[in-house]
């Protein structure tokens, strides 16, 4: 069994139950994993419609300006000749998060299925989603340095929106899901063959 804490591998021995190390509770598996991931993932589902519904910021420009959601500031900088921004943030901002939700789900439906398919390759791709969920922080990221640095009054002025708040709830919420999933799950009814050998 590993620590989730200090990292050091304990024999999965009966009645070891805390780490030698750091004393810190350790688990054959993680308790009520499929449970919590499901909670989280439904919740990070509810919130990323208004994430895409409701503004994420509002720029004004001699006292003019409407707010604008992920998409139509996706659009404005298409519009604008900013191809290789416009990509960023469409991948940062859509991609990821709903790619996020689509992987997580997928392997939670195919562990409580018992499915034998491919356990490497979902382990992979588990560690995939875990690596680069973070990375859909960018959009906020970007609204949030805009908005300390653009206050220009009459000349411009950029204002956070309520639907930056709600994205940042579906990134952060993603990435409790993600960590809660417990990847050795998908070994447990995987079936031996010539390709992949289950790491007890």
């Amino acid at each position: 069994m590993n620590c989730h804490t200090c990292g050091l591998l304990t024999s999965a021995k009966a009645g070891v139950d805390e780490c030698a190390r750091c004393s810190s509770p350790i688990h054959h598996r993680k308790s009520d994993s499929i449970t919590r991931t499901w909670a989280l993932l439904m919740t990070a589902t509810i919130l990323i419609i208004p994430a895409n519904l409701y503004p994420v910021m509002t720029v004004i420009r001699f006292g003019q300006g409407e707010p604008s959601t992920i998409i139509s500031g996706v659009l404005h900088l298409i519009e604008g000749g900013m191809w290789g921004l416009a990509m960023i943030v469409f991948v940062a901002s859509v991609v990821i998060p709903v790619m996020k939700l689509i992987v997580l789900a997928f392997l939670l439906v195919s562990v409580q299925r018992g499915s034998k398919w491919r356990p490497k390759d979902r382990t992979v791709l588990y560690r995939i989603t875990e690596t680069v969920g973070a990375w859909s922080m960018v959009d906020i990221f970007l609204v949030g340095i805009l908005s300390a640095l653009v206050s220009l009054d009459v000349l411009s002025t950029i204002r956070p929106g309520i639907g930056a708040s709600f994205f940042a709830g579906v990134v952060v919420v993603t990435m409790f899901a993600a960590h809660s999933f417990d990847p050795r799950l998908i070994w447990d009814n995987a079936k031996l063959d010539d390709n992949d050998k289950v790491i007890e």
